[in-house]
């Protein structure tokens, strides 16, 4: 057998380097292990009491952790709710032609503020000066024959009193007097309309507000079903927003609808940073909309500097109330697990320790602590990689002001400061 694994050596040369080379790879490899699970033993076994190291395996355990802490505070706190509102017209008239006629003058121009009862347009009027004189005209004709009837009634009453005439007669023509009487009514209602269609031959301002873009130019026959109307007004002064607000907020609103107060709200534009204009709440939809899971609101604003337009979105942030002397810390401080939210409070011996809390409102980056802590607590608001409950602690920032290293805190093995950890 060895002469025939000679004789396959000395034929085949190169597997035998193979096998030469995989052999010591794998001696080195079982080294290599063999010496870091020693070093690593040695680094996480204390000499003197036999104990493991700390969690991370290079003694960290009595390494205090580098954090940022934030001293808590009490104070009144507004609690706000967030929605996004379009603005609507508190009004908005289509000013349509009441007669038909030839369009003879424009008054306005586009994009005007306009006053109620100012002059916009004007039809031909001649045509119904004419009708009125028609109507005048026939109006004094009647009256002449209610006057001549009324005198021949007289006459009568005199003839019969002397029983010169029979009664018949009398009351024939006191009928005629009723008749022309009617008559000269019906002239006097022709007069009124025809008055009427001459003044609507006028086209005027029904409301104040922002005239649009013109729909008929002059020199065109109008007509009083003209679908699309001369122009239409939006009054600008004041203006509402119509906003939507998650149902389960229904009960705060009317809450405090129901105080009786006014209830502020503002206007942001449409990345919500630059404020636009103050006004309050007007009204609450009836109903919540089944398909959102949203209420509608409505507010008003006097709009003085007219920076809200019609159909503009913007940002609503309506004042709902304010929680009195209640604890406040930033956002950043919240902690969540399994159990709910809690925060880290450090002590005055360089330890934290886990305090369960019961979040309020959120306003900006600061949030409301509705129990178990107290004002002028300090919490941690950075470095929360390796904190747990107990943990040890140095303090690099407090209130955003930077901290100098305690003695305490300096790495007796190394004789300096252990590395702070990085903000998180």
């Amino acid at each position: 057998m060895s002469q025939d694994f000679q004789h396959d050596s000395t034929r085949n040369p190169g597997r035998r380097k193979t096998f030469v080379v995989v052999t010591l790879l794998l001696v080195l490899t079982l080294a290599g292990v063999i010496t870091f699970y020693l070093e690593y033993t040695a680094a996480t076994v204390d000499p003197k009491s036999g104990e493991k190291g700390g969690r991370h395996g290079y003694g960290e355990e009595d390494e205090p952790v580098a954090v940022s802490i934030e001293t808590s505070s009490k104070t009144d706190f507004p609690v706000y709710l967030n929605g996004l509102g379009t603005v609507t017209a508190l009004r908005s008239v289509t000013v349509r032609p009441r007669v038909d006629g030839e369009l003879i003058r424009v008054t306005f121009t586009e994009g005007q503020l306009v006053k109620q009862g100012d002059l916009l347009a004007e039809i031909d009027p001649r045509p119904f000066q004419i009708q009125l004189q028609q109507a005048q005209g026939q109006l004094m004709r009647d009256q002449a024959l209610l006057k001549n009837a009324e005198i021949d009634r007289a006459r009568y009453q005199t003839l019969l009193e002397q029983d010169s005439i029979a009664a018949q007669q009398t009351l024939t023509q006191e009928s005629q007097v009723k008749q022309y009487r009617g008559t000269v009514e019906m002239d006097r209602a022709q007069v009124n309309n025809a008055k009427l269609q001459l003044d609507y031959a006028r086209l005027t301002a029904p409301i104040s507000g922002r005239v649009g873009l013109r729909q008929i130019d002059q020199g065109n026959i109008v007509h009083a079903n003209d679908a699309n109307g001369l122009v239409v007004i939006t009054q600008l002064q004041p203006i509402t927003v119509v906003f939507n607000l998650p149902e389960d907020k229904v009960q705060a609103i009317m809450k405090s609808s129901h105080a009786n107060e006014a209830i502020p709200i503002v206007a942001y534009d449409r990345g919500g940073k630059n404020q636009i204009a103050e006004g309050q709440l007007l009204a609450i939809d009836n109903q919540i909309d089944a398909t959102t899971g949203t209420i509608k609101l409505k507010a008003t604003f006097d709009n003085a500097d007219r920076t809200l337009f019609p159909n503009q979105f913007v940002n609503i942030r309506m004042h709902l109330e304010t929680l009195p002397a209640v604890t406040v810390v930033s956002s950043a401080a919240i902690q969540h697990d399994t159990q709910g939210s809690f925060v880290y409070v450090a002590t005055p011996d360089n330890k934290v320790q886990v305090r369960r809390v019961t979040l309020g409102p959120t306003e900006a980056d600061k949030v409301a602590i509705l129990n178990n802590l107290d004002a002028n607590e300090s919490v941690v608001v950075e470095g929360f990689d390796r904190l747990q409950d107990g943990s040890q602690v140095d303090i690099a920032q407090k209130d955003g002001v930077p901290v100098e290293a305690s003695p305490d805190a300096v790495n007796k093995s190394e004789g300096k400061r252990p590395k702070r950890a990085r903000r998180s």
